[in-house]
């Protein structure tokens, strides 16, 4: 089956701003294509560049793709393997690029083998409940937000920390008096926190009945984990740490955390993110799916990926929750609360309404 053309979106999609230790994101800095056989068959993959985390940015990805276009066109698309190790020889690293790519050839040889994207990679239909993120503002604004969100029935909530060790302790604090002991609650510093900050507020907040606290410190600190690691009450979940299944690998030698966060962003899609999986699985060490900004597009190729893979037992995806203001997915996984949801059609079930793209910049190769 040979690549005929491929079309090529920035697809932004205008949302509320979202703030991370890192910085405040204005928009999803998106990509989406389409790739086109000589069969009847397309695929569709989507990446989320988040520069202050992945270094790649919405142009960057745009520039990339068409690169990456030139050299398949002509070329098998089922051949999934020797296909993204193309990627790989054309440039380093860029995977947030490169994940859009492999989603795509993932939804063809799915939809080749008249299958959904789940049971093609292994998987059943098994219950994926998300956690509902906080963004960084003022102690009282977040516990305010976290009320709202059990009120409509959230039992898991994210919050994201990082700015300040001292304020985040006291946003925890007032959260977790604002709802009480039963929501589960997860911490997200993004790399904000020196080693020493991180101690301080690992260990104060380790009364506040903490699921876990992913990334504490810059990944350069990743020599550091395995002591935090030691000392702190609160679990250690590696994410920006962890790119690839050679990063998993290491961290898992160093005993340098607890759980892994995966994202095809960081990864370069599912076919390493399947290998980082195995990695953990093969260690006894559970790991979440997670994301960056996409389009219930991605979302639902995520959703695939964890109802695939017995050893993800945490997920991060609420995505598309977190301000958005459209939504121009077609079909794809739906919320029933914060439980996601699949139907049984092939590939990946989603796609992007034409109407949308219409109005993007684009390009076909």
């Amino acid at each position: 089956m040979k690549i005929k053309n491929i079309e090529i979106y920035k697809y932004s999609i205008p949302m509320e701003p979202f703030t991370i230790a890192t910085g405040t994101m204005h928009f999803a800095q998106n990509l989406f294509i389409r790739i086109h056989t000589d069969s009847s068959i397309t695929g569709v993959g989507e990446c989320s560049a988040f520069p202050m985390i992945a270094g790649e940015t919405q142009n960057t990805c745009y520039e990339l793709a068409k690169d990456f276009a030139q050299l398949w066109k002509g070329k098998d698309a089922l051949n999934i393997e020797e296909r993204l190790n193309e990627l790989h020889l054309f440039i380093a690293g860029n995977y947030t690029a490169k994940s859009a790519f492999d989603m795509a050839l993932y939804d063809i040889a799915a939809k080749h083998a008249q299958q959904p994207l789940y049971k093609f990679l292994g998987g059943k239909i098994k219950d994926i409940e998300s956690d509902l993120t906080i963004g960084i503002d003022t102690p009282e604004t977040m516990a305010t937000t976290a009320i709202d969100f059990v009120s409509k029935g959230v039992n898991m909530i994210k919050v994201k920390l990082g700015k300040n060790a001292k304020q985040d302790v006291e946003r925890i604090k007032q959260i977790r008096e604002s709802i009480g002991n039963k929501t589960i609650l997860r911490i997200d510093a993004n790399q904000g926190w020196s080693y020493e900050e991180a101690v301080f507020a690992l260990t104060e907040l380790g009364k506040y009945n903490i699921q876990f606290c992913e990334q504490p410190m810059r990944k350069y600190n990743d020599e550091l984990l395995p002591q935090l690691v030691r000392i702190s009450p609160i679990p250690i979940m590696a994410d920006e740490s962890v790119f690839t299944h050679y990063d998993a690998e290491r961290i898992i030698r160093n005993h340098a955390a607890t759980y892994i966060n995966i994202k095809f962003a960081k990864s370069g899609g599912i076919h390493e993110a399947i290998k980082i999986n195995r990695a953990a699985e093969q260690n006894n060490m559970s790991c979440m799916i997670g994301s960056m900004l996409e389009s219930r597009l991605a979302l639902t190729a995520n959703v695939h990926f964890a109802m695939s893979c017995d050893n993800i037992k945490f997920y991060d995806l609420d995505t598309c929750l977190l301000g958005h203001k459209e939504d121009p997915v077609i079909g794809g996984a739906t919320y029933k609360g914060m439980h996601l949801q699949l139907s049984d059609t092939i590939g990946i079930g989603a796609d992007v309404d034409n109407n949308y793209l219409k109005k993007l910049e684009h390009i076909v190769i």
